[in-house]
């Protein structure tokens, strides 16, 4: 069984600054893109910030300067460093990846369960 297990968010005031972290669990011949998918409250999931297995990033215009992705590939984990916050900014966060599972050949995308993050002052 795979599961992505996302931790950090809460509350910070506009200005401040806040880390998520996303961790893959469980038996897997292979992680690809990892990233991390705000959705506000009715509104659409979107891709704020993902890397490659091979450090690749990539992020979102408006997130550009103020996030920061890294990766750490012997744990299977990404980091997801945010400065700079703005109230626009809230939104469960969900962690994604594609995962290969052992003797599979191919890449199966996984959702973790989403962390909170609340700019307001």
């Amino acid at each position: 069984q795979v599961q992505l297990v996302a931790s950090g968010g809460g509350l910070v005031q506009p200005g401040g600054s806040l880390s998520l972290s996303c961790t893959a669990s469980g038996r897997s011949a292979g992680v690809g893109v990892m990233g991390f998918h705000p959705q506000a409250p009715g509104g659409i999931r979107e891709l704020v910030a993902s890397m490659t297995e091979g450090r690749d990033s990539n992020y979102a215009d408006f997130v550009k300067g103020r996030f920061t992705i890294s990766r750490d590939e012997a744990k299977n984990a990404l980091n997801l460093q945010m400065h700079s916050l703005k109230p626009e900014d809230t939104a469960v966060y969900y962690c994604y990846a594609q995962i290969r599972r052992p003797g599979i050949p191919y890449f199966k995308d996984y959702w973790g369960q989403g962390t909170q993050v609340t700019v307001s002052s």
